[in-house]
C-alpha cells in the first residue's frame, strides 16, 4: 500500500490546491490526509485511488467546519481580549492570484472538485462519481457548467468601450 501511496501523492497534492487554494494549506490537508489513511486499515473492497481522494475531501470538509466554529468563538467579545488578528485572511490578501487560480476561486466547490478530478486528475467520470458519492449525471452536469464559468471568467473583455 504504501508504493500505491506514494504514486498517489502528487495527484492528491494538486487535489488538495485545488480544494483550498492554497499551496501551504494544501501541503497541510495532504499530510493530514495520509495520516488518516496510514492510521485506517483499507476497506477490503475500496480501490485505493477512490478511497485516498474521498479520504482527502473528507478531511477538508472537517477542516471547513472547524475553521467555521473556531471563526465564530473568534467574535465573542467574552473570549479575547479585543486583539483577535485573523492571520488567514491577512496572508490571503496579500497573495496574487493568477487568472486561473481567480477563476478556481470563484466556482462552487462542488464544480472546483470536478474540475480537479476530471480535468486536473483525469479520472473517469464514474471514478469520480464514485469519489464524490453521485450519479454519474451529477458529474457530467457539473462539468459542463465548471466548465462553461471558468470559460466565462477567462475570456478576454468583449466590447469594452472607451468614453471620449
Amino acid at each position: 500500500m504504501q508504493q500505491e501511496l506514494t504514486e498517489l501523492l502528487p495527484g492528491l497534492r494538486r487535489f488538495a490546491y485545488s480544494l483550498t487554494g492554497s499551496m501551504p494549506d494544501a501541503d497541510d490537508l495532504l499530510q493530514s490526509t495520509v495520516e488518516r489513511l496510514l492510521a485506517r486499515d483499507r476497506p477490503d473492497d475500496a480501490d485505493l485511488t477512490k478511497w485516498a481522494f474521498r479520504v482527502c475531501r473528507n478531511v477538508w470538509i472537517d477542516e471547513c467546519r472547524a475553521r467555521k466554529v473556531r471563526r465564530k468563538a473568534a467574535e465573542k467579545p467574552e473570549l479575547s481580549d479585543g486583539q483577535v488578528i485573523n492571520g488567514e485572511h491577512h496572508t490571503t490578501q496579500q497573495i496574487e492570484w493568477s487568472r486561473v487560480d481567480a477563476a478556481m476561486a470563484e466556482l462552487p466547490q462542488d464544480q472546483r472538485q470536478i474540475i480537479s478530478l476530471v480535468a486536473i486528475q483525469g479520472l473517469p467520470y464514474k471514478v469520480v462519481a464514485d469519489i464524490l458519492e453521485v450519479p454519474k449525471g451529477t458529474v457530467m452536469s457539473r462539468l459542463a457548467r465548471a466548465r462553461a464559468a471558468l470559460s466565462e471568467a477567462l475570456a478576454p473583455a468583449a466590447g469594452m468601450r472607451t468614453e471620449s
